[in-house]
């Protein structure tokens, strides 16, 4: 199925349409999903709410931009919102993490196992693994992430900048990173 076809199918509730679109989508966004849940369950559920929601507003895509980017704007805001809702959010950002946190200048190499960093992403606290994912993931800028999950601006700039020394830590502590050696000064006189 064409993806116009596909949602102009969708736009007229029929279901083969929709079951065409979920399959092609599904896998990916339950990767978004997955970045934001704490188990596969929530996970789960922030899927099919999302998904209900992109079949509900599909009349509001114009084809402006790809399709699947929309879906995943809608399945972004839905996890987002599926915190907020249960209170997962606001519970978990807590700054407890930041006193044993050193932050460094340089960042993590780009090649690195998917997997083993989504799961080392997955065990920051929830408030820093959602600023992550909104900011160096998605795109987000820090006044959009403020806005979406109601904090301000500079909470959002600091959640990040400890959810990064966090999880450079935690890949340091699971060897996927190495540890940084220390600039050594010399002092006047050394050899």
């Amino acid at each position: 199925m064409t993806e116009e076809l596909m949602i102009q199918g969708c736009r007229e509730n029929l279901p083969n349409a929709q079951k065409a679109m979920y399959k092609r989508f599904s896998a990916k966004m339950l990767g978004v999903c997955y970045r934001y849940a704490r188990n596969q369950e929530d996970a789960e559920d922030m899927l099919q709410e999302g998904f209900i929601k992109v079949f509900s507003q599909i009349h509001q895509f114009k084809g402006e931009g790809s399709l699947e980017g929309w879906i995943r704007t809608i399945i972004v805001h839905t996890c987002i919102n599926h915190l907020k809702k249960n209170k997962k959010f606001t519970e978990s950002v807590s700054l407890v993490y930041a006193n044993d946190v050193r932050i460094r200048d340089y960042s993590v190499p780009s090649v690195l196992q998917a997997k083993q960093v989504v799961e080392c992403i997955r065990s920051l606290p929830l408030g820093y693994r959602t600023v992550l994912n909104l900011y160096a993931i998605e795109g987000f800028s820090h006044k959009e992430i403020g806005e979406i999950l109601e904090i301000a601006e500079s909470t959002s700039r600091s959640q990040y900048t400890r959810a990064k020394a966090l999880l450079e830590e935690i890949l340091i502590k699971k060897k996927i990173l190495a540890k940084p050696k220390k600039n050594l000064k010399l002092v006047s006189g050394e050899v």
